[in-house]
């Protein structure tokens, strides 16, 4: 279950006991598509194009460690073929096996440091963008609390909330106003151009914790 649903499943919760106790009058209710103000939030996208970048960088280094690891692999390739050459002697050859084992340590060596590497920049980057991603959802509901209180609203339930199996928790309202368009409006209206998600690209999600690794690099850091 994502963040954004377990904070509102408890909301819902209350909300329904509220409903249940209410003996007289007629509520106010208005839903709102928590999922799609997180998705369309232009700080929501900048957020992910900071992290991507992030991503990259450590995609990068990756990459740089590896490429020593690979010019490590190909002596050591070339270092067995001058081995297994019989007509090299002994003495030559004990040399070279001393300079084998000392780049295969350095290899060994080179590899661990990598995937430690890997684990602490991910790790970091994880518990960042959960940090970051929260801090916008909490931004979201005040303003959506905010505009109930202006409104007048009762209750306002959110349309996106699913049940642990997975089932739309608002299976029907009536006379129920949807708020989300006018608050995707008030989020957006300081945005710059190009902090609003372009026509077409995919909307970031609100990720699980712990995120999964930068594309490319393996969730254990291996290669």
């Amino acid at each position: 279950m994502t963040i954004i649903r377990r904070i509102f499943t408890a909301m819902f919760a209350a909300s329904l006991i509220g409903i249940a106790a209410a003996q007289e009058g007629k509520l106010k209710i208005a839903t709102v598509d928590m999922q799609e103000l997180f998705k369309q939030y232009y700080r929501t996208n900048e957020a992910q194009k900071q992290i991507n970048v992030e991503r990259a960088r450590i995609q990068k280094d990756n990459n740089e460690r590896l490429a020593r690891i690979r010019e490590l692999e190909n002596s050591l390739g070339n270092l067995r073929k001058q081995l297994d050459d019989p007509a090299i002697n002994d003495s030559r050859k004990q040399q070279l096996f001393k300079d084998w084992q000392m780049q295969q340590q350095e290899g060994i060596a080179l590899d661990r440091e990598r995937r430690e590497f890997l684990q602490r920049r991910n790790q970091a980057l994880n518990e960042k963008m959960v940090q970051r991603m929260k801090g916008i959802l909490e931004e979201i509901r005040k303003l959506v609390e905010e505009q109930a209180k202006t409104d007048d609203y009762d209750y306002v339930f959110d349309k996106s909330g699913l049940s642990t199996s997975q089932v739309p928790f608002l299976l029907y309202t009536k006379d129920a106003t949807d708020i989300t368009a006018g608050l995707l409006k008030d989020l957006n209206k300081d945005a710059p151009a190009e902090s609003l998600p372009a026509e077409g690209e995919p909307a970031p999600e609100l990720p699980e914790a712990p995120v999964a690794p930068a594309p490319g690099v393996p969730a254990d850091g291996a290669e």
